[in-house]
């Protein structure tokens, strides 16, 4: 099932996406919500009726124009308002490309247990403009990652069963103002300033069944579901990165044990895989430099459209804006 929030009369709605239209999934039955947060805390009650009316969608059994075309539709974050949000260190290749580019021997910590840092729930957003302040366009940066959201509450939570515990993936980029995550690590905490401003989630969410025919086993001695997904970003319509899901060191299941131990996972959590190899500006430019002493470092600009796109998950489109402040933060450093 391919799930989106989508503006309906003024108000957003959940609908489920058939066959390139979207129908608002109260008007399909009466009993099913109109908000992915109640879909999510209802999720098992809920699945099979929301299965069903889908499958009357695909076999005609609706009226035709209560579906309106995907490509017109206003959508959002499909998770709009995320109970927390945590970002994953789940692939390899991004990790040991940045230490090899900052001239640091791979940290073998890595290999041992997964790790991940909360991020602002609050700055989740959907397709559409990304709206930044000036300092943020220091060395501004895109994250290709994909998400998943929890489904169910629980605690303690073991890998092997962990992937019970997802509703679907979805696309994410976490975005980053790189000047300002690496002045305030200089102190060892954070990224705080440097991310809180704009994490971005979409089009839609696509849950695992779906995703099946996709799955292939996961890395050598780790637990949980990998698909085989192909990712990129393109930036004003130019690729620059690209990866594939199946890259994950550590599994979504595995990041789930950690984050729920002594803690309660509750529907609505949303949890990012961390940066694909090759997924951002920085790993990239790193890797320029590194190669080549005359390399221009790109950074994302005011206007630029960025586009992410993962097989089945859809294409999460987003367009750079200045915000009307002037105000800087990193001007009132003290002396």
């Amino acid at each position: 099932m391919k799930l989106v929030t989508f503006l309906k009369d003024g108000h957003d709605h959940l609908g489920i996406v058939v066959n390139g239209k979207i129908y608002a999934m109260e008007e399909l039955h009466r009993d099913l919500p109109n908000t992915m947060a109640m879909f999510l805390n209802y999720w098992d009650e809920l699945m099979p009726m929301a299965k069903a009316v889908e499958q009357k969608v695909k076999d005609g059994l609706t009226r035709d124009e209560m579906g309106e075309l995907f490509e017109d539709a206003e959508l959002f974050a499909p998770v709009p308002n995320p109970t927390s949000c945590r970002d994953g260190y789940a692939f390899r290749q991004h990790v040991a490309a940045a230490r090899r580019n900052r001239k640091v021997d791979m940290i073998q910590e890595f290999d041992q247990y997964p790790i991940f840092y909360f991020t602002n729930h609050n700055s989740i957003q959907g397709p559409g403009d990304i709206v930044c302040m000036p300092d943020h366009f220091q060395k501004l940066d895109f994250e290709l990652e994909a998400a998943i959201v929890i489904c169910k509450p629980g605690r303690n939570i073991k890998a092997a069963e962990a992937d019970e515990y997802i509703g679907g993936l979805m696309i994410m980029n976490d975005m980053s103002a790189r000047t300002l995550q690496m002045e305030e690590m200089l102190l060892n905490l954070g990224p705080a300033k440097g991310k809180d401003f704009s994490t971005v989630i979409g089009p839609m969410l696509v849950t695992l069944d779906e995703l099946e025919k996709f799955e292939v086993p996961c890395k050598e001695n780790h637990t949980g579901k990998a698909w085989d997904l192909n990712m990129k970003c393109m930036v004003n319509g130019v690729q620059v990165s690209q990866g594939n899901l199946a890259d994950m060191d550590w599994t979504f299941a595995e990041i789930i044990e950690r984050c729920s131990y002594g803690v309660n996972l509750m529907p609505g959590d949303v949890i990012g895989s961390g940066t694909v190899g090759t997924g951002c500006f920085l790993e990239l430019n790193g890797t320029g430099l590194l190669n080549d002493p005359n390399y221009q470092p790109q950074w994302v600009k005011e206007g630029d459209v960025v586009e992410m796109e993962i097989d089945e998950l859809g294409l999460l489109k987003n367009t750079i804006v200045k915000d009307e402040s002037d105000f800087s933060i990193l001007e009132l450093k003290k002396k």
